[in-house]
């Protein structure tokens, strides 16, 4: 029989290393787990080296894909046809030759003996705790096909919301850029040649007040003082970066994204969306309530809401109902929890959360048509206002230059 050598982590999260006979990985993990431990890395001697949880650190495979893998694999189950047969049949039909290999490595893990949940453990950037969660439930309650199907409507509903949300950023932040593009070529290159034109023709003349404003912003920009404010930006971008990684930094920024104005509301209905439809795919399956909701707190998206909901699984571990400490949070509209509350009380918190869930993607869908229709408008005017002022700036002398030419030479001498 093989050695493996492999890494562990212990219940409290303790790191340990050993070496162990066994007749493949499965039986290894079986073995390590009845002592209590996760298996985290494992290499055979004299073989590849593998690794716990996917066969190089950086694989990942594309949203589209999981989708169509999850879609199918729900097919040939429902259809009869065994697991690793499925997934045979799959790794042979997919053209990323990473995930391929991924499904291979899955295949060989369950035929090694351990579950299809614990060989996609292995793979957290590929298949998230939801997904891994919501696969072990189907296999306990015998209904892998059905939460296969579910997954992959939740996959869909979450690109398709991701679709509205990049669709509604995309033109505003390309007009955006263009905006900037446009009027610091024009600062940088077009408004210094004004500047000498205006000093050679007409010397020691005062220009009109746009004018003047326009040459001192374009000599602040292409001085040594516009690399301190670059330096600036940068150095804020940094910090940002650093103080958002922190707990606190994340829920102080992630709260401030919620003030703001107009994306403020968007991103809270995005939030509550997100909340309700996992937490209602996760229920559907067969995922206990407090198990729904720690992972409900992970894929929040927002450290704020993530906040509400883990103090709620907080509560309900404690026996209270869900709807009260989401109540209090002051996070969820009071139609969320209302809602919520008549679902725990009749026994249809599923529905009830599918409702709300369909209720707030059609108010994401509206709120991006809404923003997307009054931000073209608006970037169209603030590039005409941009744009236009500055050229009016620029000419304004030149309209005035014949009368500025006249008095320059009646002042020159001999003139």
């Amino acid at each position: 029989m093989p050695t493996f050598t492999y890494v562990t982590r212990t219940r409290e999260g303790k790191r340990e290393k050993g070496t162990m006979v066994a007749e493949n990985r499965g039986a290894l993990t079986r073995m390590l787990q009845a002592r209590g431990l996760t298996l985290d890395q494992v290499q055979e001697k004299g073989g590849g080296a593998t690794d716990g949880r996917a066969p190089s650190a950086r694989t990942a495979v594309k949203s589209k894909e999981l989708v169509i893998f999850t879609r199918q694999l729900s097919t040939i189950v429902n259809a009869g046809l065994p697991l690793l047969q499925g997934l045979d049949i799959l790794a042979e039909q997919t053209e990323d030759q990473r995930f391929a290999g991924v499904l291979r490595d899955i295949a060989q893990g369950v035929e090694g003996g351990e579950t299809f949940s614990e060989a996609l453990r292995k793979y957290p950037r590929i298949y998230s705790d939801l997904y891994v969660s919501m696969v072990r439930a189907g296999e306990a309650s015998g209904d892998l096909d059905g939460v296969l199907a579910q997954l992959a409507d939740y996959m869909e509903s979450m690109e398709e919301l991701k679709r509205r949300i990049r669709s509604a950023m995309a033109y505003p932040v390309g007009a955006f850029s263009l905006i900037l593009i446009i009027a610091g070529g024009l600062i940088a290159f077009v408004v210094p040649t004004f500047k000498r034109l205006f000093e050679e023709m007409a010397p020691g003349e005062p220009l009109p007040g746009p004018t003047q404003i326009l040459i001192d912003i374009s000599g602040f920009v292409v001085s040594w003082k516009m690399a301190v404010v670059i330096v600036a930006v940068i150095a804020t971008v940094i910090f940002t970066r650093v103080y958002g990684a922190t707990p606190a930094g994340r829920y102080n920024l992630d709260a401030l994204k919620l003030r703001l104005p107009v994306f403020g509301k968007l991103l809270r209905k995005v939030a509550i969306s997100r909340f309700t439809r996992t937490l209602s795919t996760l229920t559907k399956s067969g995922v206990a309530i407090l198990g729904a909701l720690e992972i409900a707190e992970r894929t929040s998206g927002n450290e704020v809401f993530a906040k509400a909901v883990r103090e709620a699984g907080d509560s309900v571990r404690r026996g209270e109902t869900l709807a009260d400490p989401l109540a209090r949070s002051g996070q969820f509209p009071s139609m969320v929890t209302r809602m919520i509350g008549v679902g725990e009380k009749t026994g249809a918190l599923e529905t009830m959360l599918t409702k709300v869930s369909e209720f707030y993607d059609s108010e994401v869908k509206a709120a991006v048509d809404a923003l997307t229709s009054l931000i073209e408008p608006l970037l169209i005017m603030m590039m005409g206002i941009v744009v236009g002022g500055m050229l009016i700036a620029l000419y304004m002398p030149l309209i005035n230059m014949p009368a500025l030419l006249n008095k320059t030479q009646q002042t020159t001498p001999g003139g």
